[in-house]
């Protein structure tokens, strides 16, 4: 209902209003005004408090509102209040008509229990009247803005919040009250002068799939209105469900990047806030998705359905450093951090890849039988006892120091992951290079994966329970590109990453396909005969099924059977189930879909080249079937790389065909028809992220820095080195008081190892496009949640969620191919609490 100041109903849409000076006034006016409203809006409610005598003061009326207030403000009787009064001389906007008509709509209809009645008025003396105040669950500000309460209103205001009140604040708004910090923070933000004025048509990027107000939106929602930039970014400090992506339209000087917020919540000074920064043109509210959003943002402000709104607030974290800095000479805490795995039970096993403190030597002379021998540690840590112990070490091949390429390693213990079943047959898989198997002649080693069985009584793994499942030849003689990670999906299946076993060298940081350098006939800079070749497993992601006896079976769907008589047949592997990646340290399956993500590192060429191909691209993707991810042919979307060979393979040969690849290197003993390159999901660069060029008829980019583009501007490189993340699955089953909160289910944990301007987000990709090439339609930083810093985690080297939602984290430490004193395992916990309001005082009680 909208009521004139003389108490004059008039026909829904055709409402005056009274214009009331918003300059700071006396208590005497107030008084009136307040005396008037108490009219106006329906009468005392029977339990109404005489209103009291005049305050002094603001603080004063603070005081006297908060006493006659009930708590929290409204009842089962629900009512919202659309206060209109603006600053603004001159005729009424049709915006605030349209606005008020709009949730007038929205308390009319829907289900029975979530409709509530309106009263709309401009008189700010309403909130100096606890009896009338008091009446409303919450308070919708569709004010054209300015200095629209004086000190003793706006103590109202505050004194109406703190008692458990709701608040909805619609475009606009934001501009009401612009000296009040008080007011700053109820909004959230003030928006910049700079900033378009006209309507233009933007994607809104809906990153909240859980909250009331934007469950039922698509996850790109593509809708015109009257863009605000911020004086002050609010990301972090308010929860955040819908950001405007920037590139859809054009800003203007005061734009605020890709993190641009558009509509927000959270729970402020005892009451709750909804924020909108939509909402700037009259035909916003003829829309039915908008209204929609506007439906649940009035539901939870009126205390009709609970809604968490604290999941987004980076201090809502608490980031805590579990182990502590190794004794001198001894792991005892942690070796080389080289990943992790969560058991049913709650502790974590943690593997140091074999690199040796500083204190200990390295050997790197092949003539010594000990070359490049370390020691592969198996940490767990219980969060019962907060306590770490050594449980189990691997004698491995890998700890040769820091150097050039024919010096430094980065073979040793490379992956661990609990069997399926680990509660009853305590199974543990280590994927490593046993030193015992090296060849010093050959500079070649192996690679197993194998099966320990762990003692819960002691504590330790029993090394000599050791079941090899796996194992294929690896060449030691260069470094790098060892891969490691490996993860379960729903069906028992094992995955396990390869990296591409060559060197960095020998292609100026582009195509890992130089055929020359080699040891003893065996290649170590041509990717073609790893990552490209389809009967070698290294450069690759393998799907085996691990039965009891210790062997494994092919499950169906892998890329090959190893039977295809393709090239006159013995050309395939059948445990390969994703080819040409390069080196794949993390990877994780999420069960619930079973989609695989994977990262991998890229080269090291700094800037694109017209003659040899793209920049060094870090890979991200989500896998839904298996493929041919293009590592050394092609990168990111498929932009190809510069074909070289024999006999010289400085000279540029011609661009490689992603959809049609053929393996010609002479290193190769696989299939030269291969299968094509698909896209990626994730890609970045010096350059930033999502790079692309326009391309030629034939398909290839130009490759020139000035005609790039930037698909995913929160992205960018330098130094960089994914670490891909799991997808986090929220358990409601769950007890747990540090379990991450419902707003992350579904989002994909992506970062890297560095922690200046590279990765460190959580993302949503779209079902729709997910392993099809699609790239992610939403991302939001983490770096203040898992925080970056030296301090701090600054070289992230895996993270995992626990059983009970917690998130673990390694830090690898501040050196290279060792451990230090920054060397630790970290928990990551959520300390928000519940959604609100309370359920007790959800103002129907059958909406709990």
């Amino acid at each position: 209902m909208r009521l004139t100041p003389r108490q004059q109903p008039l026909p829904t849409r055709e409402f005056g209003r009274a214009r009331h000076r918003t300059t700071r006034r006396s208590w005497a006016a107030a008084t009136a005004a307040g005396a008037l409203a108490a009219g106006l809006l329906s009468g005392p409610a029977a339990s109404a408090r005489p209103f009291p005598e005049p305050p002094g003061d603001a603080e004063a009326m603070k005081t006297t509102m908060s006493r006659a207030l009930p708590s929290p403000p409204g009842g089962a009787n629900v009512r919202v209040l659309a206060f209109y009064g603006s600053a603004a001389p001159g005729d009424e906007s049709p915006v605030v008509d349209a606005a008020i008509a709009a949730i007038e709509r929205i308390g009319r209809s829907g289900p029975a229990a979530q409709r509530f009645t309106v009263t709309a008025t401009d008189d700010p003396a309403v909130f100096t009247n606890a009896g009338q105040l008091g009446k409303y669950n919450a308070v919708a500000f569709v004010t054209g803005g300015g200095d629209v309460l004086d000190a003793e209103q706006e103590a109202g205001l505050e004194a109406y919040m703190e008692a458990g009140g709701g608040f909805l604040g619609l475009h606009d708004a934001a501009r009401a009250e612009p000296y009040s910090s008080w007011f700053t923070g109820l909004v959230g933000a003030r928006p910049k002068d700079e900033g378009p004025s006209a309507v233009q048509r933007a994607t809104v990027e809906v990153g909240d799939r859980q909250g009331p107000a934007t469950k039922d939106l698509p996850l790109e929602w593509k809708r015109p209105d009257r863009w605000l930039n911020w004086e002050t970014n609010p990301s972090g400090a308010v929860h955040t469900v819908a950001r405007v992506r920037e590139s859809t339209y054009k800003p203007g000087a005061g734009a605020n990047g890709w993190d641009h917020p558009v509509s927000w919540c959270r729970d402020y000074d005892g009451g709750r806030s909804f924020y909108t920064g939509m909402g700037g043109t009259a035909d916003a509210y003829d829309e039915t998705d908008f209204r929609t959003h506007l439906r649940g943002a009035l539901l939870w402000t009126s205390r009709l359905v609970r809604a968490d709104c604290k999941a987004a607030i980076t201090t809502n974290y608490k980031a805590e450093r579990l182990t502590r800095p190794n004794k001198p000479g001894e792991n005892d805490q942690i070796g080389e951090p080289h990943g992790l795995v969560t058991a049913p039970d709650g502790k974590v096993f943690y593997i140091g890849r074999g690199g040796a403190d500083s204190s200990r030597p390295v050997i790197t002379d092949w003539n010594d039988p000990d070359v490049g021998k370390g020691r592969g540690e198996i940490h767990v840590y219980d969060p019962k006892t907060g306590q770490a112990t050594l449980a189990g070490a691997v004698s491995v091949f890998g700890n040769k120091g820091g150097g050039g390429e024919l010096i430094k390693n980065e073979e040793g213990l490379l992956g661990i992951e609990l069997d399926p079943r680990f509660e009853d047959n305590g199974w543990v898989y280590l994927h490593y290079t046993p030193h015992a198997r090296i060849d010093r002649d050959t500079h070649m080693g192996e690679r197993y994966v194998s099966r320990f069985t762990y003692d819960k009584a002691s504590g330790k793994l029993a090394m000599d329970s050791e079941k090899v499942l796996l194992k294929w030849p690896v060449q030691i003689h260069s470094c790098c590109h060892a891969g490691g990670g490996m993860a379960w999906d729903s069906q028992g299946n094992l995955y396990i990453a390869t990296g591409d076993n060559n060197s960095s060298g020998s292609s100026d940081g582009y195509s890992g396909n130089n055929p020359q350098p080699n040891f003893k006939g065996v290649s170590f800079a041509d990717a073609r005969r790893t990552s490209g070749n389809t009967n070698n497993l290294n450069g690759k992601i393998l799907r085996i099924h691990p039965e009891p006896d210790g062997t494994y079976t092919l499950p169906q769907g892998n890329l090959f059977t190893g039977k295809e008589p393709d090239e006159g047949g013995g050309k395939t592997r059948g445990e390969i189930y994703v080819m040409g990646v390069r080196n794949p340290a993390r990877i994780s399956v999420d069960k619930r879909t079973d989609t695989l993500y994977a990262g991998w590192v890229g080269p090291d060429a700094g800037q694109p080249s017209t003659t040899w191909g793209p920049a060094k691209y870090d890979t991200f993707a989500a896998i839904t079937h298996a493929s041919n991810r293009g590592w050394p042919y092609c990168m990111g979307n498929n932009q190809p790389y510069r074909d070289r060979n024999l006999p010289d393979p400085s000279k540029p040969l011609g661009w490689y065909d992603c959809e049609n690849l053929r393996n010609e290197s002479p290193n190769n003993d696989g299939l030269v028809k291969i299968p094509p390159a698909e896209p990626n999901t994730i890609w970045y660069s010096p350059q930033g992220g999502g790079i692309d060029y326009p391309r030629d008829a034939n398909g290839v980019p130009s490759y020139r820095t000035e005609e790039q583009k930037q698909l995913l501007p929160w992205l960018k490189g330098g130094g960089q080195a994914t670490m891909n993340g799991p997808v986090y699955r929220y358990d409601p089953a769950s007890t747990s008081a540090d379990k991450w909160p419902a707003y992350w289910d579904g989002k994909w944990f992506v970062g890297d190892f560095y922690d200046g301007d590279q990765p460190r987000h959580a993302v949503l990709t779209d079902p729709k496009t997910v392993g099809k090439g699609g790239l992610p339609v939403h991302a939001e930083s983490l770096r203040k949640i898992i925080p970056v810093g030296n301090d701090r985690i600054k070289n992230l080297m895996d993270w995992k969620f626990a059983p009970d939602g917690s998130l673990y984290v390694l830090d690898y430490g501040r050196g290279f191919f060792t451990s230090d004193a920054k060397s630790a395992l970290w928990r990551v916990t959520y300390t928000g609490g519940e959604a609100t309001p309370a359920a007790g005082d959800l103002a129907r009680k059958a909406q709990r």
